[in-house]
């Protein structure tokens, strides 16, 4: 069989990104493990994140040359639609002619799907994309949300939130590092290897990269770069992770054989991070509600050569029931009762990593954010109470959201009494202490280092 052109396969996934909360990443795996060249490969990555971090200015674009609005047609002819107007108007190396015909063609193939030939309007529509010029933006002091919005591809509600909050400035600097294209950053595994050591290896294999500014355990590499292939993937030398989730394990500051609660591990970077801290001694619990997840961290834990993370498949929010469930296993030692440290890095909105993850902007609303708050109050109410008496947790997200940062503390605190707020400034680097808040919390919206937007607070049980 022939393979499927990359304009096919990048639509699979976009039209896929709509009807499922399963990561990007996963679902361009699955659609593109038949390419074997590595350009096809390519340009439906291009397609995909192109689209969905563009998809605002596209759908405004479309909106000034349809006779009826976006959102009314067919889905299938709504992406055609975006992946055809995104290689018109954002990518240069592709002749406007020919992302015109190739889109006409697959509209043509999808004739059967949609029940009727829409290839003359997706034709009539992309032609006058090249054909009008493109009306003027909003007025940005008039109209500051709208011109923002467009500008820099963040969702409307988004926009409105952050201006609310933030005001012009700040929530400008928030949407240039959200539609910022991110670097490739890994964490070097000081378990096999120095940084240095490893920044070595990758001068000698040709590969250019260079320190983090702020992570002392991170090394960003130069785009375009297969993972993969690079020195030390396999060997375990790395785990690719942006630099300020590599902040947020430090704050627990883990003993070696200390007992460790990771509360929502998977896919098991933390988890890992954790056991390299502790020099793999101790235990570490990572429990997840999903098995397919805690598979991945099998896997990461496998290539890291990391033999003190035992996966739980179970509820967070009922410790009891995987505590039972552990236990009752004869190929693995009970379960701990209580812990010396735990991590809630909880499920969010994740409207701190947007530029990694632009497949969530249509699936997140104002409301989404209320709703995770109520989850993440529940976790921690549950994990607390298996903290030991002087232990240590520390709860993180990687959302920009008050609602989902110091209110869901807040709550907590106002809830379980015994709790002292600590500041995490002594177990931040020197560059990271820019970044700690008035009340001890870690924050690193709005940052001019490019990384992705994280919140972390550490809390200690009392005595």
């Amino acid at each position: 069989m022939p393979e499927p052109s990359p304009r096919l396969v990048a639509l699979r996934i976009l039209l896929a990104s709509q009807q499922t909360d399963r990561p990007l990443d996963e679902l361009i795996d699955r659609q593109t493990s038949s390419i074997t060249q590595s350009r096809d490969r390519s340009l439906v990555m291009e397609l995909v994140y192109g689209v969905l971090r563009r998809q605002e200015p596209i759908d405004w674009r479309l909106g000034t040359v349809l006779s009826k609005p976006l959102r009314r047609l067919p889905v299938l002819v709504q992406m055609l639609l975006r992946i055809g107007a995104y290689q018109v108007l954002f990518l240069d190396r592709v002749p406007a002619s020919a992302a015109v015909n190739e889109t006409v063609e697959m509209a043509k193939v999808s004739a059967r799907q949609l029940g009727r030939d829409w290839s003359g309007l997706v034709n009539g529509v992309l032609r006058n994309l090249i054909r009008i010029p493109a009306p003027s933006l909003p007025d940005p002091v008039t109209h500051p949300a709208e011109w923002l919005s467009l500008t820099y591809g963040i969702p409307l509600w988004l926009v409105v939130r952050w201006l609310d909050r933030m005001g012009m400035e700040q929530t400008e600097s928030a949407c240039r590092a959200t539609s910022t294209v991110p670097d490739v950053t890994v964490r070097v595994n000081r378990c096999r290897l120095t940084r240095e050591e490893f920044l070595k290896r990758l001068q000698a294999a040709g590969v250019a990269a260079h320190p983090t500014p702020v992570s002392p355990v991170g090394v960003m590499v130069e785009k375009g770069q297969d993972i993969t292939a690079l020195p030390g993937f396999l060997t375990g030398d790395f785990y690719v992770e942006d630099e300020a989730a590599q902040l947020i394990p430090p704050l627990l500051d883990p003993s070696p054989g200390g007992v460790v609660l990771d509360a929502c591990a998977a896919p098991g970077g933390k988890a890992t991070h954790l056991a390299e801290l502790m020099g793999d001694r101790g235990m570490i619990i990572a429990v997840d509600q999903k098995a397919s997840r805690l598979d991945l961290l099998r896997h990461n834990c496998l290539r890291l050569r990391m033999r003190s993370i035992m996966p739980v498949v179970g509820d967070v929010r009922k410790p009891a029931q995987w505590t039972r469930l552990l236990a009752g296993d004869a190929d693995q030692p009970d379960i701990p009762t209580s812990f010396d440290r735990i991590l809630v890095d909880a499920p969010c909105s994740g409207l701190g990593v947007l530029r990694r993850h632009p497949e969530a902007k249509g699936r997140r609303s104002d409301s989404s954010v209320t709703r995770h708050q109520t989850l993440q109050v529940r976790i921690l109410g549950s994990v607390a109470r298996t903290l030991r008496p002087g232990g240590v947790l520390v709860y993180s997200t990687c959302s920009t959201e008050t609602e989902e940062t110091e209110e869901v503390v807040n709550r907590f605190c106002e809830s379980f009494h015994g709790w002292t707020r600590e500041s995490v400034a002594p177990w931040l680097p020197p560059a990271a202490l820019r970044f700690v808040t008035a009340r001890g919390a870690l924050t690193t919206l709005c940052n001019s280092f490019g990384m992705d937007g994280f919140y972390a607070v550490r809390l200690r049980k009392n005595e």
